[in-house]
């Protein structure tokens, strides 16, 4: 449970700085919202998968996959969107990756935690 707490107390920091983003405050605004929301439910799947399935170090690795490749789509189409409409590319991804990099970490030291507690593969 601390993980998840973790990656929603990161989430809602990480959207509070990108408030702060004066002119480039919609796109940054965008690219933290995504990043936080796609770790927050990321978090949240591999939480359940490791919980209720049979084989649940190979669940929560697809969950990690999955939403790896979710988050690859999404950032990529909003892009172009804001691209289209005149928005700041860069605001938006500096304001996505950087958080992205520490939800990933949140997520590999969860993973990490799963195999210290007895869940195997």
């Amino acid at each position: 449970m601390k993980f998840q707490f973790a990656t929603t107390g990161a989430a809602a920091t990480f959207v509070l700085l990108a408030l702060a983003a004066g002119p480039y405050r919609s796109a940054a605004l965008a690219g933290a919202l995504i990043a936080g929301v796609t770790a927050i439910a990321s978090i949240a799947a591999m939480g359940a998968a490791a919980h209720r399935a049979r084989r649940p170090m190979q669940r929560v690795l697809a969950v990690f996959v999955a939403t790896f490749l979710v988050r690859l789509v999404v950032v990529g189409l909003a892009a172009g969107l804001l691209g289209r409409a005149g928005g700041n590319v860069v605001a938006f991804v500096v304001a996505f990756f950087v958080p992205y990099f520490v939800f990933s970490a949140l997520e590999g030291a969860y993973l990490h935690s799963l195999r210290r507690t007895g869940i195997h593969a």
